[in-house]
């Protein structure tokens, strides 16, 4: 049959088409279905139940008898509620001895915080939840002593307080007297509404000899001595509920968990257990609402009970429906599934209650086109039917072009079915449900991580079965009541251990929100597979449901922070599997995080934070459960280091080089090229084994520097890894064929083949012999100076490389074709190789004896009187240049002197300190002809000490102006004048926001990269871009934490600046015969050729920032 919706009273919008004196109307095909039944009944309930007046009243709120003194728990009729921490905003704090109950001599000191609702007193500033609390409403009096003090008096106590000076003691007099008058209540507290608790009682507290009285009111837990101090409001402390967890721990007794301390309490009964922890769940959930969107609905009479049971003041919805329901029907509609019922929560699902969805849901009996809209749908009419129109195919299309937002949420709400391309009608499915059962063995539930294998006697066999979205584990098959149950909405992360790990050959852990791990083992494989596939299949959502294709080792929720919006965690679904995480984050598709490729990896403990930076992004995973976190982080350590012997196994480079094979090509280029009998000598054993152990662990977190590692051990360090290679480099399979190819005597048939083998390679076997052979192309290329010719170099690395015994020259033919025709065979970019070879000639030109440079430095300022010529050799670090001018000028270091050496350009009148470690060589390689060296002290260095020791989080955020030149691309702004930008710095990048609310950043370099310069002067010109702050005290803070997380905190010396110079011996100052290179005149071009350092984090950056300060 047809079914019409009625569209709108509004003649004048007509359907394109339609006879222009009927009324607007939308055409659906209709299908009966329990759907449509089902919806009908409950409509007819909403109509019929009476909107008598005497429906808003709370049941029994005239009789309850309670403390008056409590803030008040009533429900507001319209003001929205707002947030605790603002409710309880300190007036005032400080601290106060206090006079003891009983009256003695003494005092005791205490801290104390007034607020609107209370005088708390605590042991200490850092205290969270208080020694004493007394309501402001029960205080009747407040007035001043002599000697400092003054007394608050309630109605059956008083208390006495000293202060430290008259001024205190009587600011805290007036403020009290005005609590007391109520001329600081907020007006979201009402002080004509009855003040009720919701449940309250005497608890015995664990490590207590006497029991509490406690009291659950509102959104807050009281604790008081007894009953007689609750009534008249002096009690011991309150506990906000929006931080607390509750579970049951034993027959009689739950814990209230919070960020800061345990409460362990004890029932009488377990009924009464069942009852406080009910109602300490419900002041959880009353903290974590807001009830402005309940308070909207209900003012709609018909709207104020059940649609179901006629209970009062539901706060429940099915937005599909639009009905509201109580709590417990709220749970027989989701039993239906949200395909039938879409139930959300009117004070906690925020997002979901758009104006449109709450204004249909208000209005649906008052206005008859929303109530035909609803008559329709109820009946099983079709939501997704064609319209039989171009440009509005469907139901929701034609009430959107109409301006019929009602109808179009409601028709939002109820896409129930699936319709292709020819709007063909799709039956209506409910979503498959999980079943499984069968025997397996489990261990008692644990509290902490498993670190020692379970035999198998730990183990008992128990009947298990999922059904209905709950896994349940009974004694036996024919018992009908379970030992215990895990609902899937509690099952947080499903790990699989590795075959033989405990006493039963395969298990699988399952972690529950409760922070409780759950063992469970078999024999059969094929139970273990079918278990797995059916538990994370319970839990995982329709939108990951991808990941339960992969032979994942773990599998849960997260939540992260993307670093785009930092303020805010979502909720991610990720799956481990070997080195790859996989992750289904909020609004995207899957996404691959290669953990091996990690630029770096690294755990915040004291915010229990993962952090994973790769390239262009980072993400912070959270710790929301000790227990699941701890085992997330432990199985992404460990899928992120080496994974075995073979090359694909390893930590990898961005070009999938392994880290290894990297950082000692790197390090040979930068220092050994000159080394005599480079790869032929060798190093010392136990060093090289060490190096070889500490790239196995974490190759990713080794640097190899000068001085600490020599030339020779790093050298057989990379030779060792190849000759160690599982597989080998050329592989087991292939490489006979180029051993074979290595006899060709014919070139032009030679090389083809050479880069046939080649292309065979797997990715990461090829990206690693272009390395390595580009390397030894340019170690031969200087062989006057190493002695490690083209013949040399193959008789080393061919028996290492292709793993032979090295009795004949075959392996070593291979590798020095490869390295002649190194052009060739890799299709090399001569220029490219060109200007390889130049940046080496510089660094053996730099490092080499006798090729010091020799620079003028100045002392406090730019004078002829101050300036001083060193010799500066490649490994001299800031402080060791410092030391040297400030030894020469007979100057000793004095007690919080910070002595430093700068970086001066004239020109643009900036300047920046060095840090103490830097190489002093690359930075003269990179002056201009304005540009010098200056010590002197650093004023700022003692404030930005304290500063960076105060702060908790290394990371900074905030406002600042910024302005870039027309010539650079990005922004587009003008030269001429700055710009309010928000900006975000963290351990990885700084991100520039058009305004705080921004999502996306509009620039984002890399903070390691970045070289930041500070004005001294108005006038500035700079060359890149710069950034300027209101006052100096926020650009020192900016800066310092700048220099904190580009040097790993590691800021100033902790021993300070030492007077005396490097053990090594610097070179004397005379000329002599000695080659010098002058830094002085036009040596521009000399610097021009100086790429070599671009390698070099502290010589090349992506950016220079400037940054100045408003006067």
């Amino acid at each position: 049959m047809l079914a019409e919706i009625s569209g709108t009273s509004r003649p004048e919008k007509l359907v394109p088409g339609s006879n222009s004196s009927a009324p607007n109307k939308i055409t659906m095909f209709s299908c009966h279905s329990c759907l449509g039944y089902y919806c009908v009944a409950l409509w007819v309930l909403t109509f019929d139940h009476p909107c008598s007046p005497s429906v808003w009243e709370e049941p029994g709120l005239g009789s309850l008898q309670g403390s008056i003194f409590l803030p008040n728990a009533g429900r507001l009729a319209s003001p929205p509620k707002e947030d605790s921490s603002q409710l309880a905003a300190v007036i005032k704090m400080g601290w106060l001895d206090k006079n003891p109950p009983q009256g003695a001599l003494y005092y005791q000191r205490r801290w104390v915080k007034l607020d609107v609702d209370f005088l708390r007193y605590f042991d200490n500033d850092k205290q969270v939840y208080s020694k004493g609390i007394i309501s402001t409403a029960s205080i009747t009096n407040v007035t001043s002593l002599g000697e400092l003090k003054f007394e608050v008096i309630t109605h059956n106590r008083t208390f006495i307080f000293k202060a430290e000076s008259d001024v205190e003691r009587n600011e805290w007099v007036t403020l009290l007297q005005d609590c007391t008058r109520g001329r600081h209540r907020r007006s979201a507290l009402n002080p004509g509404a009855p003040l009720t608790s919701e449940f309250k009682g005497y608890l015995e507290l664990k490590g207590l000899r006497s029991k509490l009285y406690t009291v659950v009111a509102s959104d807050k837990v009281f604790l008081y001595k007894n009953m007689e101090d609750y009534r008249i409001g002096v009690g011991i402390t309150s506990i906000e509920m929006n931080v607390g967890n509750v579970k049951v721990t034993d027959r009689r007794s739950f814990d209230l968990t919070t960020p800061y301390r345990i409460f362990s309490f004890i029932a009488e009964s377990e009924q009464l257990r069942d009852h406080w922890v009910d109602a300490m769940r419900d002041a959880i959930g009353e903290a974590l609402s807001n009830s402005e969107v309940a308070d909207r609905i209900w003012a709609e009479p018909c709207n104020s009970s059940c649609a179901d049971c006629s209970a009062p003041k539901p706060e429940w919805a099915a937005i599909n429906l639009c009905v509201v329901i109580c709590k417990r029907c709220a749970g027989e509609h989701r039993g239906l599934g949200p395909n039938i019922s879409k139930v959300r929560s009117l004070k906690m699902d925020r997002k979901v209650w758009t104006e449109d969805l709450i204004q249909a849901l208000c209005i649906n009996v008052q206005c008859s086109d929303v109530l035909e809209t609803l008559r329709l749908i109820f009946c099983g009419a079709d939501v997704n039917c064609s319209t039989g129109m171009a440009d509005c195919p469907t139901p929701l299309s034609l009430a959107n072009t109409h301006s019929q937002p009602l109808q179009a949420v409601l028709l939002s709400h109820n896409l129930n079915t699936e319709v292709d391309g020819g709007m063909e009608e799709v039956p209506f499915s409910a979503p498959t449900c999980v079943y499984h059962n069968g025997f397996l063995f489990k261990t008692g539930s644990m509290a902490r991580a498993i670190t020692e294998r379970k035999a198998r006697e730990e183990f008992s066999r128990r009947w298990c079965t999922l059904n209905d979205g709950t896994f349940s584990y009974y004694e036996s098959d024919k018992n009908s009541h379970p030992n215990g149950a895990l609902r899937s909405s509690e099952i947080v992360c499903l790990a699989v251990d590795v075959p033989e790990k405990h006493g039963y050959e395969h298990t699988f852990e399952l972690y529950s929100e409760s922070d409780r791990l759950y063992l469970f083992g078999t024999d059969d494989p094929s139970s273990h597979k079918e278990w797995v596939k059916s538990i994370a299949k319970s839990f995982i959502p329709a939108k990951a449901e991808p990941l339960l294709r992969l032979g994942f080792e773990r599998l849960g929720r997260l939540k992260y922070k993307d670093g785009l919006n930092l303020q805010t965690s979502k909720v991610g679904w990720f799956a481990l599997v070997d080195s790859t995480l996989h992750a289904y984050l909020e609004d995207s598709q899957e996404e691959e995080i290669h953990l091996r490729k990690l630029n770096e990896l690294s755990i915040q403990q004291d915010n229990e934070v993962l952090v994973l930076v790769e390239r262009g992004r980072t993400l912070y995973i959270e710790g929301e459960r000790k227990l699941d976190f701890a085992g997330w982080c432990a199985a992404i350590q460990s899928a992120a280091g080496s994974g075995g012997d073979t090359l694909s196994q390893q930590q990898l480079t961005e070009t999938d080089i392994p880290v290894v094979v990297h950082s000692c090509i790197d390090y040979i280029t930068q220092c050994g090229l000159t080394s005599e009998g480079i790869y032929r000598k060798s190093g010392v054993n136990s060093r090289v084994a060490a190096l070889c152990e500490r790239f196995r662990q974490d190759a990713r977190s080794l640097r190899l520097r000068e001085g600490e590692h020599q030339v020779d051990d790093v050298s057989n360090t990379l030779k060792r890894f190849f000759r160690e290679l599982e597989e080998g480099l050329f592989t087991s399979e292939d490489g006979g064929t180029w051993l074979t190819t290595a006899a060709i005597q014919d070139e032009s048939m030679k090389i083809p083949q050479y880069q046939i083998l080649l292309n065979k390679l797997p990715r990461v076997n090829r990206a690693t012999l272009r390395a390595l052979i580009n390397h030894l192309y340019c170690v031969q290329r200087f062989s006057e100076l190493n002695q490690m010719n083209l013949h040399n170099l193959a008789i080393v690395f061919g028996p290492t490389l292709f793993q032979t015994d090295g009795k004949d020259y075959t392996a070593g033919r291979a590798i020095e074709d490869l390295i002649q025709y190194y052009t060739l065979i890799f299709k090399v970019d001569e220029l490219q190789l060109k200007k390889q070879l130049e940046e080496i000639t510089v660094i053996i030109q730099v490092t080499e004896p006798g090729g010091h440079f020799i620079c003028t430095v100045y002392l406090e300022e730019k004078k002829d009187t101050t300036e001083q010529h060193v010799k500066i050799p490649a490994s001299m670090t800031a402080a060791e240049l410092t030391c040297e001018i400030l030894d020469r000028r007979n100057i000793s270091v004095k007690d919080k002197e910070y002595w430093n050496c700068w970086e001066v350009i004239d020109k643009e009148e900036t300047e920046r300190p060095l840090h103490y470690r830097e190489r002093v060589l690359p930075i003269l390689h990179s002056f201009g002809t304005d540009s010098h060296l200056l010590i002197k002290k650093h004023i700022a260095m003692e404030a930005m000490i304290i500063y960076l020791a105060s702060k908790v989080d290394p990371s900074k955020h905030g406002m600042m102006k910024f302005r870039e030149e027309r010539s650079i691309l990005g922004l587009g702004l003008s030269s001429g004048s700055f710009h309010d930008r928000y900006f975000i710095l963290n351990s990885s990048s700084l991100r520039m926001y058009k305004e705080v609310r921004s999502n996306r950043p509009e620039r984002d370099w890399p903070v390691r990269n970045l070289r930041v310069y500070l004005g001294i002067k108005k006038k500035l010109r700079p060359p890149t871009w710069y950034l300027c702050c209101e006052t100096q005290p926020e650009m020192r803070e900016w800066y310092a934490t700048f220099l904190s997380i580009q040097n790993d905190g590691d800021v100033w010396p902790q021993d300070g600046l030492q007077p005396s110079r490097a053990s090594r011996a610097l070179p004397d100052t005379r000329h002599g015969n000695v080659s010098l290179i002058p830094l002085r005149g036009s040596e521009n071009e000399m610097r021009n050729s100086v790429a070599a350092f671009s390698q070099d984090p502290n010589v090349h950056s992506c950016f220079s920032c400037f940054w100045s300060c408003l006067f």
